[in-house]
């Protein structure tokens, strides 16, 4: 058979059904990509983010898949009707990338909604640790998924890799203990949520103090008050006690002072003004337990308490709040005639004592009549 007869030679019929194919998935991609257009135009004009995030991470997810879809047609149809076996790897492989493409739309869409919520954790509408944790563990589970269709579809028996997965994971549990602590440490957290990025957190068990900055799967790092960041491994949180002061409702003023024992007809005067005093403030929580009591004798002093709450919880107003207290308290007590004890000692000598001031002007007047 010639050049000249094969030219005019019509194509098999087989043929057209693959060219049809490819037009079709062409038209197809076409009309996909000017619906997408459209409704993206359509979904910025919507206070909904879901349809953004969605369309977003899936336009060119999409577009892979119609070619893929139309090409993977087009081949069967080759294949079918040539019946060669050049085209036998691609469709090995076809249902690999159908996976693929599903699980980079889930994994965009995923990325695109945490993006977002971190936006708002940032104006404190959300919970930026659960935000990580949620879309950390959205993404694994997406990648596991699509690992095991993937091996079901090239022919591997889950059940036997199941069970050696667990002989395995028993296996790297022991030589891994301390890293899958640190990771169930970190779990908890996530779960639990003693404390988030941002919060002021301490330990009365360890040497723990300062601001939380990350919260990863194996550590936690911490900014000092020094300015220096800590690492904590995530085990450790789950044996010890957490103290969180960026959650506290008020912070505490608890203070003593003591009066003279010589102004101990004016206490009860000063006590009560100093009540009203806390009773009018604005910044004094008056839901919270507020009192002013006389509670014991000092050495030198009638010693007095001071217990109350205030509104903030900022550490540098709270100490002006206080400032403003205790000055105030000691104006009332010097407006009663009465002051701050300090610590004193009185001396009292017996009356023939050599040291006391009547024997001594006795024994200064006998040795003036001896002369």
């Amino acid at each position: 058979m010639d050049f000249q007869s094969l030219l005019h030679e019509p194509p098999p019929e087989w043929l057209y059904v693959p060219v049809i194919a490819l037009i079709t998935t062409a038209i197809i991609r076409f009309l996909s990509g000017w619906l997408f257009k459209a409704l993206i135009v359509r979904a910025k004009t919507t206070n909904n983010i879901w349809d953004d995030a969605l369309l977003m991470s899936g336009q060119k997810p999409v577009h892979l898949f119609i070619w893929a879809a139309g090409i993977s047609w087009t081949i069967d149809e080759c294949w079918e009707g040539s019946a060669g076996a050049l085209f036998t790897r691609f469709l090995t492989f076809r249902d690999f990338l159908f996976v693929l493409l599903f699980c980079w739309i889930f994994i965009s869409f995923i990325k695109t909604m945490e993006s977002h919520y971190l936006q708002l954790a940032g104006k404190k509408k959300f919970d930026q640790t659960s935000v990580i944790a949620m879309a950390r563990l959205s993404i694994i589970a997406v990648v596991i998924a699509g690992v095991l269709i993937v091996m079901q579809s090239m022919g591997y028996k889950l059940s036997g890799l199941l069970a050696f997965g667990g002989v395995g994971g028993l296996a790297l549990g022991f030589a891994a203990k301390d890293m899958l602590a640190n990771f169930f440490g970190g779990w908890m957290i996530y779960l639990d949520k003693p404390f988030r990025v941002g919060d002021w957190i301490s330990s009365p068990d360890k040497n723990i103090e300062g601001t939380v900055e990350y919260i990863g799967w194996r550590q936690t790092r911490i900014l000092t008050f020094s300015r220096r960041p800590l690492y904590v491994p995530n085990s450790t949180f789950m044996s010890i006690s957490v103290e969180n002061p960026s959650r506290m409702q008020n912070r505490r003023i608890k203070q003593m002072f003591g009066l003279r024992y010589d102004d101990n007809t004016l206490i009860n005067r000063i006590l009560e003004d100093i009540r009203s005093y806390l009773a009018d403030h604005k910044d004094v929580d008056q839901s919270k337990a507020l009192m002013v009591n006389f509670v014991g004798f000092g050495g030198s002093s009638l010693d007095c308490s001071l217990y109350c709450f205030t509104r903030t919880t900022d550490w540098a107003r709270y100490l002006l709040i206080q400032e403003m207290i205790l000055l105030e308290i000691l104006n009332i007590v010097h407006s009663h005639g009465g002051d701050i004890a300090f610590p004193t000692r009185t001396l009292d000598f017996p009356s023939n004592h050599p040291m006391n001031p009547s024997s001594m002007k006795m024994v200064k007047e006998v040795e003036e009549n001896a002369f």
